[in-house]
């Protein structure tokens, strides 16, 4: 099982799988989400996905053109996930909320098109210019 919440422990999560797929996200609305960086996210299946506590919901339109939900804590206003309406088996999460972040793996490096001229992308990551296949 993996679990993790938000910095002031009003939220919480566990899903019952492992992450699809991780990758690092560098378009620009995810830097502004990391305060400058990509943004490290994983992918479960959402039915293996539950959460406890109270969320709010930034609704938004991703470089991709999905409709996302991102969900972040209205306390300590931590980012937990995100949701694509177009995806709507998938959960997003960011693995900074991970209470074991060192399970991050990455697949990718995503939107390096956007990434800033600062940014060290290693090299023997894959990396897509903008928005990678889908995960399973």
């Amino acid at each position: 099982m993996i679990e993790g919440g938000c910095l002031c422990g009003s939220v919480r999560y566990k899903s019952e799988a492992k992450p699809l797929v991780m990758r690092a996200c560098w378009c620009r609305l995810c830097q502004f989400i990391a305060a400058g960086s990509a943004t490290i996210n994983l992918a479960f299946p959402s039915d293996t996905f539950t959460t406890t506590g109270d969320l709010r919901d930034y609704p938004s339109t991703a470089d991709s053109g999905h409709k996302m939900h991102r969900r972040f804590c209205p306390t300590c206003g931590v980012h937990m996930y995100s949701e694509a309406e177009e995806r709507p088996h998938l959960i997003i999460v960011r693995a900074g909320t991970l209470d074991k972040p060192e399970i991050v793996d990455l697949d990718a490096h995503i939107w390096t098109k956007e990434a800033p001229a600062w940014a060290h992308l290693d090299p023997d990551i894959c990396q897509f210019e903008g928005q990678p296949p889908p995960a399973a």
